[in-house]
Parts: structure tokens; C-alpha cells; sequence
């Protein structure tokens, strides 16, 4: 059993614990689930994390959930070089958040399933706040 207090954040014997009058008890297996889960990989989560903290590649995704764009449309759109879009497009894919495709000689974007549920995962939760 670990023994917290608002002063000290050691392991505490039951004893001390008499003389404390405001501890926090957390239990072994629960302090081991806290542990693992912070131990625990977050390479993808993270990676995802920093490809929605641009602002250029959430409106791709929300231009992208109206209907499936030609990159042309999305430059016109952006206001950037086709070489910055294109870089934005590859982060977006490599995240699984959009997909391609060669319809003659235009590459289409759409969104993913993935990424269509992501993004009205997060609008839910941030109307809510």
C-alpha cells in the first residue's frame, strides 16, 4: 500500500500513517497499472498528436470532409505551394488520416474512416466543452 500526504510523496509505514491525518492510500496493483501505463509507448499516439497541432493540415481534414478534393483544389484552397501541401498530405497519410488516388491525371484526397471518425470524435467532445 503506498501513503501519500500533501507534504511528502514517500512510502509511508502504517504506523506514520496513524500520525498523518490527510493521506491519500493508493493500492499496490493500482500504483503497478499507473506505472505500466506511463511506461507504456506513445510513439504513434505522440506522432498523431503533432500531426493534428497544425492548422493548415485540420483544415485539409475539414475540406476533406465536405468531399474528396483534387491536390489542385486543396492549393487553391490553402493558399500554399503544391511542395508545402504536398508535405502536409504525406504527414496526413503516413497518419493514416487520408488516402489517395490517380483518377487520369489528378491525385484525389479523401479522408479515411479513420480520420472521418477522428475528427467528429474531437468536434463532439469539444462542442461539449
Amino acid at each position: 500500500m503506498l501513503y501519500l500526504n500533501w507534504w511528502s510523496s514517500r512510502k509511508m509505514s502504517e504506523k506514520k500513517m496513524i500520525e498523518v491525518k490527510d493521506a491519500y492510500c493508493l493500492p499496490e496493483d493500482v500504483l503497478e497499472a499507473v506505472h505500466t501505463a506511463m511506461n507504456k509507448d506513445m510513439g504513434e499516439l505522440i506522432s498523431l498528436c503533432k500531426v493534428l497541432a497544425d492548422s493548415t493540415r485540420l483544415r485539409i481534414l475539414k475540406a476533406l470532409e465536405v468531399q474528396s478534393l483534387c491536390v489542385c483544389v486543396l492549393v487553391e484552397c490553402t493558399d500554399q505551394k503544391h511542395s508545402a501541401l504536398s508535405y502536409h498530405l504525406k504527414l496526413l497519410k503516413e497518419a493514416g488520416l487520408v488516402d489517395s488516388r490517380r483518377e487520369r491525371s489528378f491525385q484525389i484526397y479523401e479522408l479515411t474512416e479513420f480520420g472521418s471518425q477522428l475528427l467528429k470524435h474531437i468536434e463532439k467532445h469539444l462542442e461539449k466543452a
